[in-house]
């Protein structure tokens, strides 16, 4: 397997976590998104024909089912609306074949799902936040 491009920080948590269905989910949202990448580098109009907003979806469920549902959807609502929000802004910039905006919103998107994955953790049974 090589090292994903788009969700380094994604992978590396969900491996740490032991997420094997978000590690799985998250390298192939990965490829989708390499190959959409250098569709938008070479200005290729099909640049959505790659089905990465079906991987990214697809990514936003298995992680929600990771941190629970009911985490997701009440404390973690925060992340999932930074999640949601950093999708839309993906395919916003596929639609404009926007290549820098593109590469912004997938860093904005590899963070918040990692965070989300992080603050779950943290809050299970038998785990403490570090106060600073």
């Amino acid at each position: 397997m090589r090292a994903p491009t788009f969700l380094p920080l994604t992978a590396d948590v969900a491996a740490r976590a032991g997420a094997r269905a978000v590690l799985l989910e998250a390298a192939e949202t990965d490829e989708a998104a390499n190959a959409c990448w250098s569709s938008l580098l070479a200005g290729c109009e099909a640049a959505s024909r790659w089905g990465l907003d079906k991987h990214l979806r697809r990514l936003s469920e298995v992680t929600s089912v990771q941190v629970g549902t009911t985490w997701w959807f009440r404390e973690g609502s925060a992340y999932r609306r930074r999640v949601a929000h950093a999708q839309g802004c993906i395919e916003d910039a596929i639609t404009e074949s926007d290549g820098q905006e593109f590469a912004q919103a997938f860093m904005g998107y590899d963070h918040a799902v990692a965070s989300a994955l992080v603050c779950a953790g943290e809050r299970r049974p038998g785990k403490h936040r570090a106060r600073l």
